[in-house]
């Protein structure tokens, strides 16, 4: 009999933002054989909101990772749409690594020419648009937009969706926007209610929640026994 695969979920912040109700809306579509643990570094910033934010938070999301690789988990998710520590992770470890940004990304790409990412805040823009460059998306992603709303104050549903919603019609309008990724993990369990309400308003378009995508592809990846390049992800030099 197979063995299920195991992904460790690290919460790359210390505040309290992560809910096990997101948890559970983040293994929504997972095998049922498959574990998500979820853990949280000790020692870094309470949420991710900028280029400063990501990197005192890293030390301790590797740290974890090499736990998680020493405890036989099958792939690593760190949990933020910014990819904290991401590509020194995949240096770092010999199992599959992925933050939000990605996956939701390539997903999207399945489904659309032209993609909106729409974040938290402002000051997350220029992280986000510095992420689209590096991972050569620039001619897909035709817009990075925020709603505004600090990631401390996510769980205001209707206040959410409804930023969400207004913000997306712009990026149709203005941008050409075909689909949507949520930029932030932490937009759960609003995913549904944007496509419904942008449905209402005649806009038939994806949206993307990144956390979900995220740990399906790992999950994908860790049954095909597939990892990173080691010509891409080179290890780190003995010193």
């Amino acid at each position: 009999m197979s063995m299920g695969i195991v992904i460790k979920n690290i919460i790359p912040v210390t505040g309290d933002v992560i809910t096990p109700e997101m948890v559970e809306y983040t293994r929504k579509y997972l095998q049922p054989d498959t574990e998500l643990r979820t853990v949280q570094i000790a020692v870094g910033p309470p949420s991710i909101e900028c280029e400063f934010d990501e990197a005192i938070s890293a030390p301790d999301v590797l740290r974890l990772c090499k736990e998680a690789e020493e405890e036989g988990c099958d792939g690593i998710f760190i949990n933020c749409y910014g990819d904290p520590a991401v590509k020194a992770a995949r240096e770092y470890v010999d199992i599959p690594v992925f933050g939000g940004f990605e996956p939701s990304l390539h997903l999207a790409m399945g489904l659309a020419d032209k993609i909106a990412v729409i974040t938290v805040m402002n000051n997350v823009l220029p992280l986000i648009e510095g992420n689209v460059a590096k991972s050569h998306f620039d001619g897909r992603v035709c817009c990075v937009r925020s709603i505004d709303i600090p990631v401390e104050d996510l769980q205001q549903h209707d206040k959410v969706v409804a930023a969400l919603i207004a913000e997306t019609e712009e990026a149709i309008r203005v941008d050409g926007a075909q689909a949507v990724s949520l930029g932030c993990t932490a937009m759960v369990n609003v995913a549904e209610d944007v496509q419904a309400g942008l449905l209402e308003k005649g806009y038939e378009i994806p949206v993307i929640e990144a956390a979900q995508a995220a740990v399906m592809l790992l999950e994908l990846e860790a049954r095909m026994h597939l990892k990173q390049s080691r010509i891409t992800y080179m290890r780190p030099p003995e010193r």
